[in-house]
């Protein structure tokens, strides 16, 4: 990975965006990931490196957060994460519903790696997407 002067900063407001809107906190890592690329379409690997790897931890955050609810007082709208388990994780970018995806894949204790694995496909595969249609 070659850094260049510039796009350092970009690049680290990228990987911050990513992981704090993967949290229950509002963002939008797409937005910062387009100007990114417009700006610096050099770094295009490195940037969907980052913002995968960003948004995956945040999910992770996330999943930490279920791992932490006592299993009586989740509501009961697991159903697909019930029924498909980590591959559902594969929606984990939807916005509004990707966060209590990764909740419930911690409330219903999941295996960590496997859960994340499934996020980082998920969530790479939407920035390649936004990728793919500006560069």
């Amino acid at each position: 990975m070659d850094f260049m002067p510039g796009a350092d900063v970009s690049l680290a407001g990228l990987l911050a965006a990513s992981f704090l809107s993967a949290t229950v906190l509002p963002g939008g890592s797409e937005a910062v990931l387009l100007a990114v690329l417009l700006a610096h379409p050099e770094q295009r690997d490195t940037a969907l490196l980052l913002a995968t790897v960003g948004n995956t931890a945040g999910g992770m955050v996330s999943y930490a957060m279920g791992r932490f609810i006592p299993r009586k007082e989740l509501p009961g709208r697991l159903a697909l994460v019930q029924r498909h388990g980590t591959p559902a994780l594969l929606l984990s970018w939807v916005p509004l519903i990707g966060d209590a995806l990764c909740i419930a894949a911690g409330w219903l204790r999941l295996p960590p790696l496997r859960s994340a694995f499934m996020m980082a496909l998920g969530k790479g595969a939407r920035y390649a997407l936004i990728a793919g249609i500006v560069t």
